[in-house]
């Protein structure tokens, strides 16, 4: 399957599944089902949140600044106590150190952060900007920063900013983004907006109804969301109506088993809400709690993913649960619930482009490495020597550089560099399967077995299996093996992907 599929239209796999053990697919609707256009929708939203802080007192000018996509990432981390925006690994090393538009380097990062390190668990002070809405919030603290920093009625301190008598910090003005996210989340604004101008913002594919038929003749599928009945009822109509002409069109709510709105994730995998019967004539809910058996075509309001286990009569690792969010959709569904979970990374289909069109500049990178191991491969501990490796590690510093402004300003979504992101650990380990597009389903038949290629630790990436003709020192650098045998276990992956398709699924 993978040697004929292009690369974005692959499935990619963390956790071996069966897909014929599926008995039930749920989706999640913004950003999985209802893809959103980028950079439109970013553009309305970040406009949205400018008006909003205007209107509670910031000043007129920052309504200059304008979106720009090239800019954020996702899984960047806001420090609210000196407002830089940081990219780290999953244990905290800093990676991208950003203070407005200006990129901290060298001294200036080890002044703010000894060790260049951060204590991720102080959810207090390091806020994780993880999610697809989050990117307008992300520039917009970057735009904020960098106009308050060279406006001169303000005086530049530390942990914010002097205006006269009053002081404003990076924290306060963290409160304030938020307040206005949710201001435009809740109100109504943002929705309303995206109704009236559907085909600029909405991503409309006749894949999808095809795609949930097939699913719905293979297991039973149902649709959890955060947003209300109205705007899931106006967004999922849009998706599924092809020809207005056409009398016979088949309700969207037809392609689900159960439709529940209002979920409230992450809450909705813990104890969860009221559930409670929706009247779609009005929108409007129901007075009780729903006691009964699940209806065809009712939507529900509310209520927890062990409600809708008990509804379609599933459990655990029956269920596949695609959805955009790695904590909201992904981690509470694997930790709490035991779903097999499917992650929709959009951003995989620019970063799987530079990964295979600049495979010269990765390549570039690993020549770096193999040339520093050999300046210490006729060294042991008995050496006096010392290499000079300045040079080589300023190279691989601009090389680094250069590949990640292919990506963006702020680089990859996955790496800096050959170190791994945040968000890239949180994918590995709780996303099963991840891609582009849930629509990538389309290419795999539901018999198909995704198996996991074998994930190997330094100790075995770095030592081969087969005999190798060593120097007569019969030692070679961890770095130099490395070199030799990568391309091996690339073969290597190939051969257990091959000959384990065979085999039963290890994790079922």
């Amino acid at each position: 399957m993978s040697r004929t599929l292009r690369a974005g239209s692959r499935i990619f796999v963390n956790r071996s599944l069966a897909l014929e053990k599926i008995r039930c697919f749920g989706f999640d609707m913004d950003y999985t089902l209802a893809m959103y256009k980028s950079p439109d929708y970013e553009e309305l939203a970040f406009e949205l949140l400018l008006d909003r802080l205007v209107s509670i007192g910031y000043p007129h000018e920052i309504l200059k600044y304008q979106y720009d996509p090239t800019f954020p990432t996702r899984g960047l981390v806001f420090d609210a106590q000196y407002g830089n925006l940081l990219k780290v690994d999953s244990h905290g090393n800093l990676l991208v150190c950003a203070h407005g538009f200006r990129f901290l380097k060298g001294a200036e990062i080890w002044n703010y952060y000894p060790n260049k390190f951060i204590q991720r668990d102080d959810m207090k002070r390091f806020h994780i900007l993880n999610t697809l809405f989050n990117l307008t919030e992300t520039y917009l603290y970057a735009c904020l920063v960098d106009f308050f920093t060279n406006c001169s009625r303000y005086v530049n301190c530390d942990t914010g900013y002097k205006h006269g008598n009053l002081f404003m910090s990076f924290r306060s003005i963290f409160q304030d983004v938020r307040e206005a996210m949710d201001h435009v989340h809740l109100s109504g604004c943002l929705k309303e907006k995206t109704l009236q101008n559907l085909e600029k913002f909405v991503v409309k594919d006749p894949r999808v109804p095809l795609l949930l038929s097939r699913m719905k003749e293979a297991g039973k599928v149902f649709l959890a969301t955060n947003s209300d009945y109205n705007y899931t009822d106006a967004i999922m109509t849009y998706l599924f109506t092809f020809d207005p002409g056409d009398k016979v069109q088949r309700p969207w709510r037809s392609y689900f088993d159960l439709i529940v709105v209002d979920t409230r994730k992450p809450l909705f995998f813990a104890e969860g809400t009221v559930l409670r019967q929706v009247n779609t004539d009005t929108g409007k809910l129901r007075i009780g709690t729903y006691t009964g058996p699940l209806q065809h075509c009712t939507v529900y309001s509310g209520g927890s993913s062990d409600m809708v286990c008990d509804l379609l009569g599933v459990k655990g690792k029956d269920i596949l649960y695609i959805g955009d969010h790695i904590f909201g959709d992904i981690l509470k569904s694997k930790k709490r619930q035991g779903w097999r979970t499917f992650l929709v990374v959009p951003e995989l289909a620019r970063e799987l482009h530079v990964w295979t069109e600049k495979s010269e500049i990765f390549e570039e990178l690993r020549s770096l490495d193999v040339l520093l191991a050999e300046l210490y491969q006729p060294l042991d501990s008995g050496s006096s020597e010392r290499p000079d490796i300045s040079s080589i590690k300023r190279q691989i510093q601009n090389v680094t550089h250069k590949m990640d402004m292919c990506y963006g300003k702020m680089g990859s979504l996955f790496r800096c560099g050959s170190r791994q992101t945040l968000f890239a650990n949180q994918l590995m380990r709780y996303a099963d399967l991840y891609a582009a597009s849930f629509l990538n389903f389309l290419y795999y038949p539901f018999s198909y077995l995704f198996r996991a290629p074998p994930v190997l630790m330094p100790h075995e990436s770095t030592v081969e299996h087969m005999h190798l003709e060593l120097r007569e020192s019969g030692l070679l650098t961890g770095h130099r093996l490395h070199q030799l045998s990568f391309h091996g276990h690339q073969n290597l992956r190939g051969i257990f992907q091959d000959t384990d398709e065979a085999e039963n699924d290890d994790d079922d």
